[in-house]
């Protein structure tokens, strides 16, 4: 979120350079974010299986830095690319379905305790992140209040809010889901899988 405020503070610095390099931080700030939900959430969700926690990560870990390396390239700032940023967040973010259906798969269904007290908290966390985003990609609500809205309440602050309830959301069920798994053993039916 600093790197965000960086960005917002210094957007309209006379350089147009140091404009897009706060905006790269920006981007930056955005997939530390998406990593810490997944590492927490992955560790936490297998932490009985070692094989798929160090699947999961790895591939998490790789993603993240694909998108680094994109972040690198001249275009990436562009306004051509705008669309394509917007796909590479949303696959990645879009990405964590894979392994929350594997995890309800490997704990036995949505029949399973730990799968109908935890798999919500997915689905909210889910349910934020896409509002956050609708606000951000339809540019509601002043499209409808044009100029009314300039310094409060526009999508991009909401998109901001609701980013900032997403991350305590995840935080708060991460904590939660930590706790169940220190003082819960792990079951020995699951070593195998």
């Amino acid at each position: 979120m600093l790197c965000s405020v960086g960005y917002h503070l210094f957007c309209c610095h006379r350089s147009e350079k140091t404009s897009r390099r706060w905006m790269a931080l920006d981007y930056a700030g955005i997939s530390i974010g998406i990593l810490g939900c997944y590492v927490s959430g992955v560790f936490y969700a297998f932490y009985c299986n070692n094989y798929w926690r160090q699947v999961y990560l790895i591939t998490v870990l790789a993603m993240i830095l694909a998108v680094f390396f994109a972040q690198i390239h001249p275009s990436y700032l562009t306004q051509q690319w705008h669309r394509l940023r917007s796909v590479i967040f949303c696959s990645v973010s879009g990405y964590g379905i894979i392994p929350t259906v594997h995890w309800i798969w490997l704990n036995g269904g949505i029949e399973a305790s730990i799968v109908q007290e935890f798999a919500p908290r997915v689905i909210v966390m889910y349910l934020i992140a896409a509002s956050a985003f609708l606000f951000y990609i339809s540019k509601v609500p002043e499209r409808y209040f044009p100029g009314q809205l300039n310094y409060l309440g526009s999508s991009h602050q909401l998109w901001h809010i609701l980013a900032v309830v997403m991350l305590y959301w995840w935080h708060q069920s991460t904590v939660y889901l930590m706790q169940y798994r220190h003082s819960q053993p792990c079951p020995t039916h699951e070593d195998h899988l």
